[in-house]
This record gives C-alpha cells, structure tokens and sequence, in this order.
C-alpha cells in the first residue's frame, strides 16, 4: 500500500470524505462499469486525487458501502431505543424499511452487487463479512426489542435466521421496485410484517403494514 504523504489521520479522513462524495456515482455505475477513471469523469475529482487515496475501485466502493450501511444501521438503533411498545416499534421498522428502499434504491443494489462479487473476489469477503454482521445484528436488535415489549423472549429464531428471511424479502422487493413495480414497496411490508408474526414468541402483537 502506497505510503501517505499526509498525516495518517488527514489521510483516512480525506479518503471517507471521497468515499461519501462518490457513492452516488458508483451506484448509478455498479461494480462491473467502474473504474477510478470513470468516476473521475462522473464527479468532481481528478483521476490524480482518486489514485493517490484508493489503490483501485475495490478500495474506493469498500470505503464507500461500509460508510453507508454504518448509517443504516444507525438508523434503526435509533427507532429501537426510541420504541415504547412493540407494535410501535414495529410500525416504525416496516416504515424505514419502505422508505429506504425506495428513496435509496441505487445505493442498496451497490451493496448486493459487492455481496455477489464478494464470491467471486477475495478481497471484498472480509470487508462483506463484517458489513453482514453488523446488519444481521441490525434485524436482531429490531426483533429481540419487539419480543422484549411484548413481554417474552422464550422461542426466538437465531439471528441468522432473522436477517436472511428479512433481507431475503428486501432484495426481492429492491429488484421489483428497479423493475417498475409500483407495488413493491407495499407488498415487502406486508410479507416482513407476516414474517415477523411467524418469527416472534406466541401472543407478541404484531403490526399491519
């Protein structure tokens, strides 16, 4: 890895600064059609600058979806520390969830096309690893939360099983929604809400959609 010629602090901070400022660019182009070059030509920076902060593109998307889903994540802690019953919590779970499918859609379909490299490209499975288990925990912390408010949490799922179907649903809803489905955002929450009955503990409430 190249040597930094500015403090290492600087270094890192101006790396997450571009990172941030080209996200939106490396979502319109994806993986397959990105190069440091071509998002030079997309955004503000010089080709030079990009260089110098990132080795290559895997280097530049890594930086730009981890700073990302770390948002994510913190938007739902924030309805989780904020709920007062559990099917407020959920109502709040299932609205964030339409809201961020819809208004982020290019930035989430960035996410799964680095998930579905991470197969095939070594050096993105730690860096996916990691993003998995902080949004694995993001579903979990949701549904433990519902199960507390509602008074048990005896005959929970593992979390795994949690994110995979709830995740499973979002990517399903993501690819209809890019399609044009104009229902899509809907049906997602009605299944996650199901879902959510089937998952928690005998006489949880549960939340319409």
């Amino acid at each position: 890895m190249r040597t930094p010629k500015v403090p290492a602090e600087k270094f890192e901070q101006r790396r997450a600064e571009l990172g941030e400022a080209t996200l939106q660019t490396l979502a319109a182009l994806g993986y397959a059609r990105t190069s440091l070059r071509e998002i030079a030509q997309n955004s503000a920076f010089s080709h030079g600058v990009l260089h110098y902060y990132f080795q290559d593109k895997t280097d530049l998307i890594l930086c730009s979806v981890r700073q990302y889903k770390a948002r994510c994540v913190t938007r739902y802690d924030g309805i989780v520390a904020q709920a007062q019953d559990a099917a407020g919590l959920q109502q709040a779970f299932l609205a964030l969830l339409g809201d961020t499918l819809r208004d982020e859609a290019p930035l989430h379909r960035l996410w799964y096309d680095l998930r579905a490299q991470a197969m095939f490209e070594a050096a993105f499975r730690d860096d996916v690893a990691v993003i998995e288990a902080s949004l694995e925990k993001m579903v979990w912390n949701v549904v433990v939360r519902v199960a507390e408010l509602a008074g048990t949490t005896d005959g929970l799922p593992s979390p795994a099983l949690a994110y995979a179907t709830v995740d499973g649903l979002f990517q399903q809803a993501l690819l209809k929604h890019l399609s044009g489905d104009e229902t899509a955002v809907a049906v997602m929450q009605r299944d996650v809400a199901a879902l959510l009955a089937r998952l928690l503990p005998a006489g949880a409430p549960t939340a319409a959609a």
